[in-house]
């Protein structure tokens, strides 16, 4: 969540503690179109290019995706939790974006860059743990059904059992306002079963 004075902040964003017990491994970047065509057989992005995001995939596509992955894999392939990526994407910082306060576009591509489509994975410096793109370029589904969150300390949250929508995070390069990029933005407005220009994935797995 964030602090009631961090700019662009929004009503669901409700600061609360969360401590993560199990070790975790998170990707260094979204998931690019050559490797889902690989998997998959075809690439569904409309901006095409092997290096760039894969996009217009929905949540449920994510889940067939990760299920392959799996069994040509040792497996533990997943989304992340939305607690996972919070905390993989600020990389110790306590400030709105990993980059601090501000975040201009020589950090990241969002709408603000003027580019208007994804970019190839890795052309922005990472945050501190190394992770590319956490940022803009295109939001990222989480495994999280979108709720308010529960009140109190919670251990491992893995969001609610049933729900309508599911969580995004990081923003996008088409999204409308910086404020949507910061660490703490939850996306809460698509079905899993959208699939759009600004949408696509960064893998976790089970450490």
């Amino acid at each position: 969540g964030s602090p009631e004075t961090e700019k662009g902040r929004q009503k669901n964003e409700v600061q609360h503690e969360v401590t993560i017990t199990k070790s975790f491994l998170m990707g260094k970047y979204e998931v690019t179109q050559e490797q889902w065509e690989a998997l998959m057989g075809k690439n569904p992005s409309a901006n095409v290019g092997p290096k760039l995001p894969v996009t217009n995939v929905s949540w449920v596509e994510c889940q067939e995706f990760i299920k392959v992955l799996n069994s040509k894999t040792k497996g533990g392939y997943r989304l992340p939790t939305e607690s996972e990526w919070e905390y993989a994407c600020r990389a110790g910082t306590n400030t709105a974006t990993a980059f601090g306060e501000t975040i201009t576009s020589k950090d990241a591509n969002y709408d603000e860059s003027k580019i208007d489509k994804p970019v190839p994975v890795g052309g922005y410096q990472p945050n501190a743990f190394g992770l590319h793109d956490m940022h803009g370029n295109v939001w990222e589904w989480c495994s999280d059904w979108y709720a308010n969150y529960p009140e109190g300390p919670l251990a491992d949250p893995v969001g609610p059992k049933e729900g309508a929508r599911r969580v995004l995070r990081g923003g996008s390069f088409n999204y409308f306002h910086v404020s949507n990029i910061r660490s703490s933005y939850r996306g809460d407005f698509v079905l899993p079963s959208s699939r759009t220009i600004g949408i696509g994935l960064r893998l976790a797995k089970t450490n």
